[in-house]
């Protein structure tokens, strides 16, 4: 059933199609089908109750709408299908229920009228579901004051019968339409959050839904990483831009899945650079730690990675720790960013750093200098501040001293928090 439902749901469907208009039509086929059993079954019930100009009617659908999806699945004109389709269920419940007398005799057979301006509000906008809607109140109004006929052929069991049937089945359908409508709303509400995910921090993102505006805070205390491929320009040389493309996104898919796994926040990926924070915008008294933790495994897959044989990529990672500025800027293609002079000095740790290596400044190893090795690398000339002594993070003093875990790799690392 589920391969026949897709099947039946590529009618008319055109590969320049993008997603919105793709569910719409995608969406009105399978309900015009769904739609013809109960139209044929209606007409062959009144048929074999003595009324066949009112089995004409609904068997007139069934063929007219039968007629109009197949010629949907030649030319693809999505909108004269919509529009003969809304026609259809509009207006020959009207003629139907003219033909049987009225309200009470043709059992409200005009309900089934009520489809039409709430498929519209789905196959199309408010503004023409609300024209469709005027068109079906119209109708109602004029069954009232107009009737052509004012009994039929049925018996009163079945004029009963078929009232349960229109009201239950037209519920039904109707259910049908605004509950898939929902899913669909509820589906294109997940995929829009996951994108807003991928560019903000979440608390930075419900904050910027709930309360538009200007965001900036300031963090007392954070530590940031970057890391940076060394000598990149050779690779970029060499390799096709696919290839190019694929390995760095191999290398930074896995980097933001430790970063996830160590409470790092990713701040963005400028080409082959990768930027992260921790303290931010959550505050964590650990921050250090858990970006000295990241550091040593990203170290760790590089040079995993390097073993297992293949073109592989080093990296120089820098680490810095101190107060820092965080914000969203810009209203389109917006961004969550930080700021000051810890970020700076970060930057400066990596871009001055040892391939193969993470280079820390005196803040970071004050915060880490109990709970890991470094070696002592000296001073080295910063640009705006001079010489600054530097360290390079080695590993944990022990894995037993705390937020420490041994891993698989030759080294042992931080745990995970």
């Amino acid at each position: 059933m589920r391969r026949l439902l897709d099947e039946l749901g590529t009618i008319g469907a055109d590969p320049r199609d993008d997603d919105e208009l793709r569910v719409r039509k995608r969406f009105l086929v399978l309900s015009s089908i769904f739609v013809l059993p109960a139209a044929i079954a209606w007409g062959l019930f009144y048929l074999a109750f003595g009324e066949p100009l009112a089995a004409a009617i609904p068997l007139g659908y069934s063929a007219i709408s039968a007629l109009s999806i197949a010629v949907f699945a030649v030319r693809r004109e999505f909108r004269v299908l919509r529009a003969v389709q809304l026609l259809l269920i509009l207006a020959l419940p009207f003629l139907l229920q003219e033909m049987l007398g009225g309200f009470v005799p043709s059992s409200a057979v005009i309900l089934w009228s009520m489809l039409c301006p709430f498929g519209a509000l789905v196959f199309s906008d408010v503004r023409a579901a609300s024209r469709w809607f005027a068109l079906f109140v119209l109708l109602v109004c004029v069954s009232a004051l107009f009737q052509f006929r004012t009994t039929n052929h049925l018996q009163p069991e079945l004029v009963t019968l078929l009232f349960v049937l229109n009201l239950t089945v037209v519920a039904s359908v109707v259910f049908v339409l605004l509950a898939s409508f929902v899913k669909q709303i509820e589906t294109e509400h997940a995929r829009a959050e996951g994108l807003l995910l991928n560019v903000l921090p979440k608390a930075i993102a419900r904050r910027l839904k709930t309360a538009p505006g200007i965001i900036a805070d300031s963090y007392e205390e954070a530590t940031i990483l970057f890391a940076d491929v060394v000598n990149s320009t050779p690779l970029t040389s060499s390799l096709s831009a696919r290839d190019v493309v694929a390995l760095l996104d191999e290398y930074v898919t896995q980097f933001d899945v430790l970063a996830r796994s160590d409470g790092v926040e990713k701040i963005r990926t400028i080409g082959d650079n990768w930027m992260g924070v921790a303290g931010v915008p959550t505050s964590r008294p650990d921050h250090a730690r858990c970006a000295a933790r990241l550091a040593l495994e990203m170290l760790a897959f590089v040079q995993a990675r390097q073993a297992g044989g293949g073109l592989g990529l080093d990296f120089r990672i820098g680490l810095n720790s101190g107060p820092v500025i965080g914000g969203v800027i810009g209203r389109d293609k917006f961004v969550f960013d930080i700021w000051g002079d810890a970020v700076n000095l970060a930057s400066r740790m990596e871009s001055t750093g040892v391939p193969g290596r993470i280079q820390v400044g005196p803040a970071t190893y004050a915060l880490l200098k109990d709970e890991f090795v470094f070696d002592a690398r000296g001073s080295v000339t910063i640009k705006g501040k001079g010489e600054v002594e530097t360290w390079f993070l080695i590993r944990p003093r022990s894995p037993t001293s705390p937020g420490v875990r041994e891993t698989a790799s030759s080294q042992p690392v931080p745990a995970r928090a």
